[in-house]
């Protein structure tokens, strides 16, 4: 082999092992390889995901811990953006799960480590975090309103004591004849010997005629 040839060998390894070089840093730095060939691609890096869940679910609240106990009480973690109480439509009473806001996430993070299944007046705290997209849309919708419940009591106290006319005293004394008279019936159907009082002012006298002597 003369000089020459050995040259253009030693340039033709120089060219291949610096091209080698290349191609495994490149393959070093990227994920994998095209099948096809190609240039080399990288993979997104898994960055770890930020809590941004801002909304807790306390469940099992006990008796007495209403809205101004609970945001007394978790306003040593953090400032309470909303808060919430399940409540009877109808009485008004708690049904002893609500949803809380904090302004912050990291907060509500820890709020739900540190409360959840924690003992307060015998029961165990349910706090679980809420994320975003399963935050119902409506669930903030009058959370600052006060209900009132509705007063059964007074309003049939009102129905029962209200000044009646005749007819109305009539209609009021025929229903209650007829419950009497069904009463009766099973009563006797079931055969029990059993004598029925009868209802007081069930009956009213007609009015006297008053008769003048003619002169």
């Amino acid at each position: 082999m003369g000089l020459k040839a050995r040259k253009a060998l030693k340039k033709t390894v120089k060219k291949a092992s610096s091209h080698f070089a290349l191609s495994d840093s490149k393959t070093a730095s990227a994920d994998f390889l095209p099948l096809e060939g190609g240039p080399s691609r990288e993979l997104p890096g898994n960055k770890p995901q930020q809590n941004k869940a801002t909304v807790l679910y306390i469940g099992r609240i006990p008796h007495g811990f209403y809205e101004k106990e609970m945001e007394a009480y978790f306003q040593q973690f953090g400032a309470i953006k909303r808060l919430r109480i399940a409540r009877n439509k109808k009485t008004g009473k708690s049904k002893h799960f609500g949803f809380i806001e904090f302004e912050n996430p990291q907060v509500a993070e820890v709020v739900a480590d540190c409360m959840h299944n924690y003992l307060l007046f015998e029961h165990l705290l349910q706090v679980h975090l809420i994320p975003p997209e399963h935050v119902h849309p409506k669930l903030w919708r009058g959370f600052n309103y006060k209900y009132k419940p509705v007063d059964y009591v007074q309003i049939e106290r009102k129905r029962q004591n209200k000044v009646r006319t005749l007819e109305e005293h009539k209609k009021l004394v025929e229903k209650i004849l007829k419950r009497d008279q069904k009463r009766r019936k099973m009563i006797e159907a079931a055969g029990i010997d059993y004598e029925c009082p009868e209802i007081v002012g069930s009956s009213q006298p007609a009015p006297k005629k008053i008769k003048f002597d003619e002169d």
